[in-house]
C-alpha cells in the first residue's frame, strides 16, 4: 500500500505543478497581448492637416505633419515631422514651431524633439529663430519652454544659453542660464 499511495501521491504532485506552469504560460500570454494592445495605436493619419479653434471661433493654432499615431489608453499622439503654426491671443502675427518628432500629451501640452525650430514669421520681430534640441508648449496658455541648449538668432545678435520661458501673447522670453552673446555690426 504505501508504494501505491508514494506513487499516486507523486503522479497527484506532477499534475498539479503541470496545470500550474500552464496556467502560469496562460497568464504571461495574456500580458503579453494587453502590452501589444496599448502599443498599437487607435488610429494613424499620414499627411495630416488640422485647424483648433478656441469656443469664441477664433484660430488657436494649426498643425500639420507627415505622419500621427493616436493612443487613447496611454492618452499621447505621437507626430513625425510636426509643423504648429500658433497664433497669440493679442492678435499679433504667428509664429511657426517644427521638429522632427513631437508628442501630445492630453493636458495639451507638446513635447518636440530633434532639431526643434521656434521662428517668427513678423519681419520686424527682435527675435527671429530660436533653435534647441527640445522645447515643450502648452497649447492652452502659448507658453514655451526649455531646460536644454538654446540657440537665438536675432536683429542684429546671435544669443547661447540654456534654459527657456517663452509667453507667446506678451513676447516676453526667459533665459535660465545665458551663455554668450555674439552682436553683429550693422552696415547701414
Amino acid at each position: 500500500m504505501t508504494r501505491l499511495f508514494s506513487l499516486a501521491s507523486l503522479i497527484f504532485i506532477l499534475a498539479i505543478l503541470t496545470y500550474a506552469y500552464m496556467d502560469w504560460l496562460t497568464e504571461n500570454k495574456h500580458n503579453e497581448n494587453a502590452i501589444d494592445n496599448n502599443l498599437t495605436p487607435d488610429f494613424v493619419a499620414e499627411i495630416l492637416k488640422s485647424d483648433i479653434y478656441n469656443k469664441s471661433g477664433k484660430l488657436t493654432y494649426a498643425i500639420s505633419a507627415d505622419r500621427m499615431e493616436h493612443y487613447a489608453d496611454l492618452e499621447v499622439t505621437y507626430f513625425e515631422f510636426p509643423e504648429y503654426t500658433l497664433y497669440p491671443k493679442n492678435n499679433t502675427l504667428p509664429w511657426k514651431m517644427s521638429a522632427k518628432e513631437g508628442t501630445l500629451y492630453s493636458n495639451n501640452r507638446v513635447v518636440l524633439e530633434n532639431r526643434v525650430l521656434l521662428e517668427a514669421t513678423d519681419e520686424n520681430s527682435l527675435i527671429q529663430k530660436i533653435h534647441g534640441k527640445s522645447l515643450e508648449l502648452d497649447l492652452t496658455s502659448n507658453i514655451i519652454s526649455s531646460e536644454q541648449a538654446i540657440f537665438i538668432q536675432g536683429k542684429g545678435f546671435t544669443m547661447y544659453g540654456s534654459g527657456l520661458i517663452v509667453d507667446l501673447n506678451t513676447t516676453q522670453m526667459t533665459i535660465t542660464e545665458h551663455v554668450q552673446t555674439i552682436y553683429k555690426k550693422d552696415n547701414s
